[in-house]
């Protein structure tokens, strides 16, 4: 009898022992399991982290092809540099927020000079983050400066002729040439603050009514460019040239610059800017 009560406390011990090493076997697997999955979450973090810092790596930062550094130690006044593919127009871009008289008889080195210089409005932000953007220049008979503005009036010129860039230190401006008219140089030419892209888009329309020659934008107006040139046509007349701000990618590309100033004899004595 004594025997028998000690095989079935035996087998008693021997199920609690096994039952107990099922137990512990299966909160071993789950330690084990959450361990996995902390490890497999945490190198998932790691990679995302690593694809991140790649991405981040493998875009390029912006290389101006303009050397500023070399044109600021020359005059701090300079904000860009504009080229107009297919013309002479490939200059330095000069700015003085107090007056639009600075450069309009004075070359980047702080010459008397009847060319003057490219310039941006003194209204403008010099980082070109108008809406609104207006350069002058004048009209050269030696065929420099923004005389090649007038060809633009010419329809089949404006369409051969699509694309314009402005280099800043920091970006590049790509824009597509679309209006041209010669006009009076009212104040209304210069405006360069808006409300919204819907007040400038009314504006545009309005300055480019009796265009010599136009191209339909591929898409909505969201920043222009005038190049203000004098004219002939009557007194005080001035051609304008309208470009708008390419946003997508269709028409990419990178133009040349850098090309230097020569001597230049003006048409006339007479201002470019519509003041």
């Amino acid at each position: 009898m004594k025997n028998r009560r000690k095989i079935i406390l035996a087998i008693a011990v021997l199920l609690i022992l096994i039952s107990g090493s099922m137990l512990l076997l299966d909160y071993m697997k789950q330690g084990r399991s959450e361990k996995i999955y902390e490890d497999l979450a945490s190198q998932v973090v790691e990679t995302t982290a690593e694809a991140e810092t790649e991405s981040q790596a493998e875009e390029p930062e912006y290389v101006s092809p303009v050397d500023f550094e070399e044109l600021w130690a020359i005059n701090e006044d300079v904000v860009g540099w504009v080229t107009i593919p297919g013309t002479v127009i490939d200059y330095p871009i000069l700015h003085d927020p107090e007056s639009n008289d600075t450069y309009l008889y004075t070359d980047i080195e702080g010459n008397d000079s009847a060319a003057g210089s490219i310039y941006l409005d003194c209204d403008n932000e010099a980082d070109f983050s108008d809406l609104h953007n207006v350069l002058y220049g004048h009209h050269m008979k030696n065929g420099t400066m923004f005389k090649d503005i007038m060809k633009f009036r010419e329809q089949d010129f404006l369409e051969e002729h699509q694309e314009a860039y402005i280099y800043l230190p920091d970006r590049e401006i790509r824009l597509k040439p679309f209006a041209c008219l010669y006009t009076t140089p009212d104040g209304i030419r210069r405006m360069t603050k808006f409300v919204d892209e819907e007040e400038l888009q009314a504006y545009t329309e309005e300055m480019t009514k009796g265009s010599t020659a136009y191209v339909e934008p591929d898409q909505e107006i969201g920043r222009l460019v005038s190049f203000i040139t004098c004219s002939y046509e009557f007194d005080d007349a001035r051609t304008i040239l309208y470009a708008y701000e390419v946003t997508d990618e269709e028409n990419g590309g990178q133009a040349p610059s850098a090309a230097s100033e020569a001597e230049e004899e003006p048409e006339t004595a007479s201002a470019e800017a519509g003041q």
